[in-house]
């Protein structure tokens, strides 16, 4: 009688992330270009992966480098990838060129996250989000999106707050469906409490949804742009998003020309070291 051994935890995890995607064996084996039975004996716990192919499973599926370093260590390799912190040494040139995109956005908000959506560093023009808002609101580290959604923050001066705030949980849902992780999932469901139940109605525009938000100078309209550093190689810079925000008409970029940000880079916790803006 022959015993077989359970899957492994390498195994497990493949299929995991496979379930996550949709994908039969055989989608899986064309992306990663090895023949499905060849997966299915990886799946089994029948043959154990060397560390080239599990780099390019992991790649096919669109794992993050944080997720592909993980799967790394389920068949027992070292990471791949380095997770060095944004304030090592070596990243020093991308955060000297980070802080010249938030520099050249102005007089236009723009600001740096991590994955959660605490506040790294902005510009001066990202005042126009803290006005107003409670002060433990804008203790380090900020999160930009409680920031955002809180009754004591943002969300008393967003005149299309119930659309636009279902459109940030919407987007962040969406993020965690990819890349499911605890603590993503926490913050949304917290988020979430902070809106009212509503149905899209006719007029409903999906993603394509600008932040109308009330100010001293008269309505504001912006629409929000996001970047992320698909080439990096360390976790921490790969985590990393910069969102900047554009006007959506000629009256809201007259009026952030005239106000031009009152004070100086904004950082969080986790910030790269803050310099002041010349408005």
């Amino acid at each position: 009688m022959t015993t077989v051994a359970p899957p492994g935890p390498f195994a497990r995890e493949l299929r995991r992330w496979r379930g996550l995607r949709r994908w039969s064996q055989l989608d899986l084996a064309i992306r990663a270009d090895t023949t499905q039975r060849y997966l299915s004996y990886l799946e089994q716990g029948r043959s154990q992966p060397g560390r080239a192919i599990v780099l390019r499973l992991a790649e096919s599926l669109h794992l993050s480098l944080r997720e592909r370093n993980a799967l790394l260590a389920t068949a027992g390799y070292a990471p791949a990838y380095d997770e060095s912190g944004f304030d090592a040494p070596r990243l020093a040139p991308v955060r000297d060129a980070l802080r010249s995109v938030l520099d050249g956005h102005m007089p236009y908000p723009a600001l740096i996250v991590d994955r959660y959506g605490d506040l790294i560093e902005s510009n001066a023009a990202f005042d126009i989000f803290t006005a107003g808002c409670a002060p433990e609101l804008l203790a380090a580290p900020i999160n930009v999106r409680r920031l955002a959604l809180h009754p004591s923050g943002l969300a008393p001066r967003v005149v299309n707050f119930g659309e636009w705030g279902r459109h940030v949980t919407e987007s962040m849902r969406a993020r965690n469906r990819i890349s499911p992780d605890p603590l993503a999932e926490e913050l949304v469901a917290e988020f979430e409490t902070y809106l009212s139940p509503a149905e899209p109605g006719p007029g409903y525009l999906g993603f394509a949804v600008p932040l109308r938000l009330r100010s001293d100078a008269g309505e504001l309209r912006l629409i929000t742009t996001l970047t992320s550093f698909a080439t990096a190689t360390d976790i921490s810079l790969a985590e990393l998003h910069l969102e900047a925000f554009l006007p959506a008409d000629a009256a809201t970029a007259e009026r952030l020309r005239h106000h031009g940000g009152t004070g100086n880079h904004c950082t969080g916790s986790k910030s790269i070291r803050p310099s002041s803006v010349t408005a």
